[in-house]
């Protein structure tokens, strides 16, 4: 029996106690500010899966989290002056512990694909939860944070009607490459299958 997937802001047996209207009750809080309103009737039907250090490579940094609430200092390495004047965000981060934080209302729209075109439509963010797992694109992911996806994923299932789990390079191909090779997608679609969501090993 597949999960029940519920409009936002319902409150069935399956999201009590895991969701207060979009903030997820097992995650630890930081707002960000770079989010803005859905348009009209969007549906949230995809999960985009991202990968991301900073410093390139580096973990634990503090660094993600500086970005995510335009607090990061571009001055502090080199390759922050890439990033500078981006006013980015996604809806959650798991560190390589596992660890979840949440920066956006995934009632609300956070600003994690850029420019991205899905199965007919484009301006992905419109209709999507953006999930960044700490890392270097390409590279591995540890255990903790499989498994805090993978729960995140099921418990995100219980309150929005999601169809699709994509990674930004499936949504922004050629412009991203992320979460990139070393990403599991097989491991992710075996411990899902029973959702009945798409996923990229499927096309």
């Amino acid at each position: 029996m597949s999960t029940p997937m519920n409009k936002p802001g319902a409150s069935g047996p399956a999201s009590h106690g895991r969701w207060n209207a979009g903030w997820y009750a097992r995650a630890r809080r930081v707002d960000s500010p770079n989010h803005g309103h859905r348009p009209q009737g969007a549906a949230i039907d995809l999960v985009v899966v991202h990968s991301i250090s900073l410093p390139p490579g580096e973990h634990g940094t503090g660094d993600i989290e500086r970005l995510f609430t335009n607090t990061l200092d571009f001055d502090a390495h080199p390759y922050f002056q890439t990033l500078r004047g981006m006013e980015v965000s996604s809806h959650f981060v798991i560190a390589r512990d596992g660890t979840l934080t949440q920066f956006v209302d995934c009632d609300r729209r956070a600003w994690h694909a850029g420019r991205s075109y899905f199965r007919g439509r484009s301006n992905c963010n419109d209709d999507s939860i953006g999930i960044e797992l700490e890392g270097l694109e390409g590279g591995d992911f540890t255990a903790a944070q499989y498994a805090a996806l993978m729960a995140l994923c099921r418990d995100i299932a219980a309150r929005y009607p999601i169809r699709f789990i994509a990674g930004h390079e499936h949504v922004a191909p050629g412009r991203k490459h992320d979460p990139g090779a070393g990403f599991d997608w097989k491991k992710i679609r075996n411990n899902l299958c029973d959702l009945g969501w798409w996923f990229p090993l499927d096309h």
